[in-house]
């Protein structure tokens, strides 16, 4: 079965964004498929490479870079949602003038005719958050 996974909870808010990823990863387990992970709304925040959590917990952020890395997914952070929260790639932060680069490499930023291709081409869509 083909899955796609929206995210739209932050990292560290709630529980969905860590839970999404559990999901994504026993999906993958299972012999499933994923054809995308979607972060949407403040779910942007999974995709930051300029969050630092103490060296004890774990960062959720860098297990999904490494979860979309290993397994070669397909990830896309919604572009209205990240610029309203300061994830940006080279890109954009060339076309606002400014400065840094916040996502990680892992993801691109896409607008949401990728959500809707991910709902045309996948068996099941499931939201967390």
């Amino acid at each position: 079965m083909k899955f796609s996974v929206v995210i739209h909870a932050a990292p560290y808010s709630a529980q969905a964004a860590h839970s999404a990823l559990r999901f994504s990863r026993e999906v993958l387990a299972q012999g499933h498929e994923i054809y995308r992970l979607f972060f949407f709304g403040d779910g942007v925040h999974n995709a930051s490479r300029l969050a630092v959590v103490p060296q004890d917990e774990a960062s959720l952020q860098a297990d999904w870079e490494d979860l979309i890395t290993e397994q070669k997914l397909d990830s896309v952070v919604c572009v209205t949602s990240a610029l309203r929260r300061g994830i940006l790639n080279a890109t954009e932060a060339k076309r606002h003038e400014l400065d840094a680069v916040s996502i990680r490499d892992s993801s691109e930023i896409a607008g949401l005719g990728q959500l809707i291709d991910a709902v045309t081409h996948s068996d099941r869509v499931v939201n967390f958050g």
